[in-house]
């Protein structure tokens, strides 16, 4: 079979494709039609433009790529309530209809895919993606709360131009694919509750693949994300390839759950593709992937970026030789592979590497919650919790009427709620929204407090952190949530924004007298500004007085130790946690 044949024996929920596609190989990808040159012009290594749509998207030198930096500032969408006055589709169809190009396009796609593989529309930022690019991510998620009716409306608009965009690119490419990106989640849950996607999302997807269907067109969505909550409902709407799967998705259960309704894309992971990669590594981890994910069928091996090629070039070849070797072999047919359930991410790595105790498993908790039952610091931890601010500013104005004194309310209700809500974030429970609720309940009610608090005590660890995205990596949504987490549990943070220099961490740190420097990044190219901020503190004559604390989703704990850092949080709630344990044993 062609490359191109075993995609479409793929398929088929019965298919019997004779062997393992190499990543990309049926799809020839076609980044350089007419809309995507007029949209994305400018977009080159060093760049700060604004957008069609009038977002500043910045592609920093050392990056792989470019990304929205969106600010408070420079937000496009300035108030949702009259979003119409801000948000305005590009015009692309007069920009975009010379007929001379698309020829030319289309017969350059044609002859680089042959009979051997299928010609792919590409289309970057979807609905979801093209909301946070015109205003600040964490207010996209909270207003899908405070103003639901106003976000059905942006999202609808933002459909339609979806909508004319891929008609027009399948009416002038004539692509056998469409491949579509919106990433809805983390390497570990959602953005949102799975109803709040289905709510918000889903049906104007179902338009978007149901037309792409229709047009007898293959519809491949890339989130690499971890989404198995919604997965059936993806297949329902008509995705017919899920590309980016994370190994965090347990790929095994889903190839059960699925039974051949969707195709699986993905299963490398970013953690190889690092400039320190080693051969005999990156062949275990394929191998391994390989004999764990292909006999479940309807699974094509593939790093699980959303564009073929990894960062690092030394890495793509080793792959590919990997899914030849497994090829080589005899297998058996799909078989009913063991659940094995999702991987617990509350883990404090550092130390013995077992799960976090859930809230209450202690004697000396379980007597804590009962003192609390019932009483008015119970109210402001559950108002803080449901994200209602006026709740909780009633309850905590209760507390102060009653006598209580205003440290108490804080460590008792308030960060109580946070580290409660926290723990729930870390097990799967809750998400981002929940948090950036909670966050806004945490800071209106400090406000009140803070002319009450003694000395200005903080009502949890005393203590200062630097944090920031390390150079080279603009992303900032789990920095943004760290610093909830962290501000939630009495810390001071100052947040260095994205971008950071290791030079910049360290004088922050010694500027700021801060206890802990804290480095998020999401991008395998820029992990190793980390041991740059490591040596830089030593250089500096503070490492000593400062510990050093990382996470991201490329991050590990081996890489942890390697970089000379003190430790490894998986997520937000769990940096929050090891902040205030590094602090308590100074």
């Amino acid at each position: 079979m062609t490359a191109k044949e075993i995609f479409l024996e793929l398929l088929k929920p019965d298919g019997k494709p004779e062997r393992q596609l190499l990543q990309y190989e049926a799809l020839q990808m076609v980044l350089g039609d007419p809309i995507g040159k007029y949209l994305h012009e400018g977009r080159m290594p060093g760049a700060t433009i604004t957008d069609r749509w009038g977002t500043v998207i910045e592609w920093p030198a050392d990056a792989p790529g470019s990304m929205p930096h969106v600010t408070e500032e420079n937000k496009v969408i300035k108030d949702i309530t009259r979003w119409r006055d801000y948000a305005h589709a590009p015009e692309f169809i007069p920009h975009s209809s010379d007929p001379e190009a698309w020829e030319r396009c289309r017969a350059r796609a044609r002859e680089r895919a042959g009979d051997e593989r299928l010609v792919a529309g590409f289309m970057g930022t979807g609905i979801f993606e093209q909301c946070h690019f015109l205003m600040p991510f964490q207010e996209v998620l909270t207003n899908l709360y405070d103003h639901p009716k106003e976000m059905h409306e942006l999202i609808d608009y933002i459909t339609e131009y979806r909508l004319s965009y891929v008609k027009h690119l399948i009416e002038n490419l004539k692509p056998d694919v469409i491949f579509s990106h919106d990433d809805w989640g983390t390497k570990d849950a959602l953005f949102m509750k799975p109803e709040m996607w289905r709510e918000f999302f889903k049906e104007p997807y179902r338009r978007f693949y149901g037309y792409i269907r229709e047009q007898g067109v293959i519809a491949i969505h890339h989130a690499d994300s971890y989404l198995v909550p919604i997965v059936e409902d993806m297949a329902e709407i008509g995705i017919q390839v899920w590309q980016g799967v994370l190994p965090e998705n347990d790929i095994p259960a889903l190839q059960q759950k699925l039974k051949g309704r969707m195709v699986l894309m993905g299963g490398i992971g970013a953690a190889i593709d690092r400039a320190d990669a080693g051969e005999e590594e990156v062949r275990k981890y394929v191998h391994d992937a390989l004999h764990e994910y292909c006999p479940g069928g309807h699974f094509i091996p593939s790093i699980t970026y959303g564009i073929a090629g990894t960062v690092y070039k030394h890495v793509d070849p080793w792959i590919d030789d990997e899914i030849r070797k497994y090829n080589e072999g005899v297998h058996l047919p799909g078989f009913a592979a063991p659940e094995r359930g999702r991987r617990n991410p509350v883990r404090l790595a550092g130390g013995s590497g077992a799960a976090a105790a859930k809230p209450g498993d202690a004697p000396a908790e379980k007597a804590a919650e009962k003192a609390f039952a019932g009483t008015v610091f119970d109210e402001i931890s559950e108002a803080l919790q449901e994200g209602s601010v006026s709740e909780t500013l009633d309850a905590v104005r209760k507390a102060l009427d009653s006598g209580a004194d205003a440290q108490t309310i804080l460590t008792d209700g308030l960060v109580r709620g946070m580290n409660e809500l926290g723990e729930d974030f870390s097990l799967g429970e809750v998400f981002v929204p929940e948090m950036l609720r909670a966050a806004n309940c945490m800071s209106a009610a400090t406000d009140i407090l803070k002319p009450l608090l003694a000395g200005g005590a903080s009502g949890g660890p005393s203590g200062k952190v630097c944090l920031g995205t390390v150079r080279g990596d603009l992303h900032d949504i789990g920095k943004n949530l760290v610093k909830i987490m962290m501000e939630g549990s009495g810390l001071e943070v100052i947040d260095l924004g994205c971008d950071v220099g290791a030079e910049d961490y360290v004088q922050a740190a010694m500027d700021n007298g801060c206890d802990i420097i804290a480095c998020s990044t999401l991008l395998t190219t820029s992990m190793d500004e980390i041991k740059r901020v490591v040596k830089e503190a030593e250089e500096r004559g503070i490492r000593d007085k400062v510990k050093i604390l990382i996470g991201g989703a490329p991050v590990t704990q081996e890489f942890c130790e390697q970089a000379g850092a003190d430790m490894y949080t998986p997520d937000a709630a769990a940096a929050a946690r090891a902040a205030a344990a590094m602090l308590s044993s100074r």
